[in-house]
């Protein structure tokens, strides 16, 4: 159970992350009427230069983190100064983000001609053509190395970071881990996209070297999830679920270390495994 701080906190804009419902517990044999935590999902509305790009299923927290995360990753903008505003306003039915880009990148948005809903799982989020749907991943490189020790620490460590799936039991969530000084910043959403998204906003106005530390994702490793990663120069992202095939695919050729299975000193090294250093 979250303590008192954690769950003033989890309010944002009046959206609540989470929601009580009362609901009917059978274990052992014995049934009780109880209040359950459960994760929310609310509708966010991206919308660039007054115009509605994209509307996502999405955890209302960290929305501003999200906002810059998703509009580089997406690459909408190609530079955290070029997001030059983000205001979030709630809604009746949801929140809407309103951004602000330059108006040479507005153009080259609006010539995509995307504009559509986001699932919380989704990952062709507003892709109407196939050129559009798997976009070629940046390239990486990079001499960081982690040991066995410094990923099983990190994944030892997860769960006490993710203050709202301990609650709710159904948020994933993607941590920013330094080799030597372990999870130092993590974020949480319903869509693993989004909590990627949001935690690549938070590091992107920190300033940080993406070269110097890894990812480990709660989720599987889906394309996507590569996409966004070698977007900002990431080298090393490991998930605690598989890999898909495009996402070894991506990674084999951008030269991201994929990691899946990562689990209490066992892991499976999928693509460029010179930056583990047992091997």
């Amino acid at each position: 159970m979250a303590n008192d701080e954690f769950l003033a906190s989890v309010l944002e804009l009046g959206w609540s992350s989470y929601q009580s419902v009362p609901v009917e517990r059978w274990k052992n044999g014995e049934c009780s009427t109880v209040d359950d935590f459960v994760a929310e999902e609310v509708p966010v509305v991206l919308m660039y230069n007054g115009v509605s790009h994209v509307v996502m299923l999405a955890t209302p927290t960290n929305l501003e983190d999200f906002a810059l995360g998703f509009s580089l990753t997406e690459g909408i903008i190609a530079n955290a100064a070029e997001l030059e505003s983000v205001k979030v306003y709630q809604r009746s039915n949801g929140i809407e983000v309103q951004l602000k880009i330059p108006e040479a990148r507005f153009q080259c948005l609006a010539d995509k001609g995307r504009n559509l809903t986001g699932r919380t799982g989704c990952g062709l989020c507003g892709a109407t053509t196939l050129k559009q749907a798997i976009k070629p991943p940046r390239s990486v490189s990079g001499d960081l190395k982690i040991t066995a020790a410094q990923l099983t620490s990190a994944l030892q460590n997860l769960s006490q970071h993710q203050k709202l799936n301990q609650l709710t039991g159904a948020i994933h969530a993607v941590a920013w881990v330094a080799p030597e000084n372990g999870i130092v910043e993590l974020r949480e959403d319903v869509g693993r996209h989004n909590a990627l998204d949001k935690l690549i906003g938070s590091l992107l106005k920190r300033n940080t070297d993406f070269g110097a530390g890894f990812m480990i994702t709660t989720s599987r490793a889906s394309y996507e999830m590569v996409q966004k990663a070698t977007a900002v120069g990431v080298t090393i992202l490991a998930a605690i679920s598989a890999p898909t095939a495009l996402a070894i695919r991506l990674a084999q050729e951008s030269g991201l270390t994929l990691i899946g299975f990562a689990r209490d000193n066992s892991c499976v090294i999928y693509s460029h495994s010179q930056r583990f250093a047992e091997l």
